[in-house]
């Protein structure tokens, strides 16, 4: 049987280099899930076109929330030319009975303890609504032809899992209602297993908290530290300053950059959250130690709370410009479904549009408290502008000269983004915000 796995892009007409992009991670796991009698291709759409008259027996489309209309309009292209199709991935977790208008059968959670019995039963004649396993076995997950499929990614980062699960239940993350709040470990000696048959030294760990787990993530560092890679991954902050041996090893192990959810710097919004850290001084600290160690910072802000107010772009940015953080994702509060966040603003009828193509983290899609949606995504736009100002590149990197070729690709890459970023807005501003400013 021929299998065809797809993860769609945003925007069908736009392509990245394929060695430069990050392989999904998604694909590859149902490749290793797979009997091997059958025959799959993977198509990145983000990379190259999709074959729509593809000779295929089944296909299977991994689905986010900004690209779910993508994902439909190819459930309906290959249903009509007679294919079976599956829909899979985080947006048809959460709203299963949509994505059923669409799809012949939807893959409900993780795929691991039910994907070899979808395909058994589509053989059979025998194909469910839906499969669902909602704590599955995490040795079960195995990668095939690790080298062979990665060959071509040679200046891209290997994607490699080693938990999933999270136990914080934040308001706008829908990462628990995913994979649950028990962290569960992929077996040791299978991730040394992916990592050694990869033929790759640089690989980025995409657990939700790698050091979630302590004593897990200790065993995990030492060992990998033999194998004498470099990796990146996301980190509690106030898991990994609590603890010297944790961050000790991290940093023996290969850690070279950890992404940090730190979302805000705002002293109201910080007494907020779930997390153990309350203040900017406590935060500040956590910073040197972590760069004391050789570890770059990444930090992933979120604008759009509402205890924001105008000034928060400008404080945010001198703050990361102050402590010399190595790069930073400047995000907008997306109320994604199935959030806390999304309810609420739902109920508040604040949300200004439903098309999920703009839930992306990028677009501002609802109406905030204290500023005009434009003026949030304005702010973002240029808090993003000023934080990778030629300026600020130079100011911050004397705190980042432990790894400066890191350091200087990886703002560069940034800047980059930046130029591009500037060029959508006029267009949503007519689209969205004019309209969500005008029924304020």
């Amino acid at each position: 049987m021929k299998i065809l796995l797809i993860s769609p892009a945003t925007d069908a007409d736009r392509r990245t280099n394929k060695g430069l992009m990050m392989p999904q991670l998604a694909l590859y796991i149902l490749e290793g899930l797979t009997p091997k009698e059958h025959k799959v291709t993977i198509v990145e759409e983000e990379t190259e076109p999709i074959d729509l008259d593809q000779d295929c027996d089944l296909v299977g489309i991994s689905c986010m929330t900004a690209n779910a209309p993508r994902s439909y309009d190819l459930c309906r292209e290959f249903k009509n030319r007679g294919k079976t199709v599956i829909l899979g991935g985080v947006h048809p977790t959460i709203l299963p009975n949509e994505a059923l208008q669409y799809a012949d059968s939807v893959v409900i959670g993780e795929a691991e303890g039910v994907w070899e019995t979808l395909i058994s039963d589509f053989q059979n004649n025998q194909l469910k609504k839906t499969y669902h396993d909602p704590v599955p076995d995490l040795g079960k997950y195995i990668h095939k032809d690790f080298k062979k499929i990665f060959q071509r990614r040679r200046f891209s980062l290997i994607p490699v899992l080693t938990t999933r699960g999270c136990p914080y239940h934040c308001d706008f993350c829908c990462v628990t209602n995913l994979f649950g709040e028990k962290i569960r470990h992929v077996p040791i000696e299978n991730v040394v297993r992916d990592i050694k048959e990869s033929g790759s030294k640089r690989f980025i760990f995409l657990d939700d908290n790698i050091i979630g787990s302590p004593k897990y993530a200790k065993e995990l560092f030492k060992a990998i530290k033999p194998l004498n890679i470099k990796w990146v991954g996301q980190a509690s902050v106030s898991l990994l300053v609590a603890d010297d041996e944790l961050i000790q090893l991290a940093a023996e192990s290969g850690c070279k950059m950890l992404f940090f959810g730190i979302e805000s710097v705002a002293e109201e919004q910080l007494k907020t959250t779930r997390k153990a850290i309350k203040d900017i001084d406590q935060l500040e600290n956590a910073f040197k130690k972590i760069k004391k160690m050789g570890i770059l910072i990444h930090a992933s802000m979120v604008f759009g709370f509402d205890s924001d107010t105008r000034e928060v772009f400008d404080n945010t940015v001198k703050f990361l410009i102050k402590n010399k953080v190595n790069t930073v994702s400047f995000n907008v509060l997306t109320p994604y479904p199935g959030t806390k966040t999304y309810d609420n603003l739902k109920s508040e009828n604040r949300l200004i549009t439903n098309e999920w193509k703009y839930y992306d983290h990028n677009t501002v899609v609802f109406k905030p408290k204290n500023m005009t949606p434009y003026e949030l995504q304005m702010g973002k736009v240029n808090a993003r502008k000023k934080f990778y100002s030629t300026q600020s590149v130079i100011k911050r990197f004397s705190g980042n000269m432990v790894n400066p070729l890191i350091y200087i690709a990886t703002n560069y890459g940034h800047i980059k983004q930046v130029k591009v970023e500037g060029k959508r807005i006029a267009r949503l501003k007519s689209k969205l915000f004019d309209n969500a400013e005008n029924d304020s």
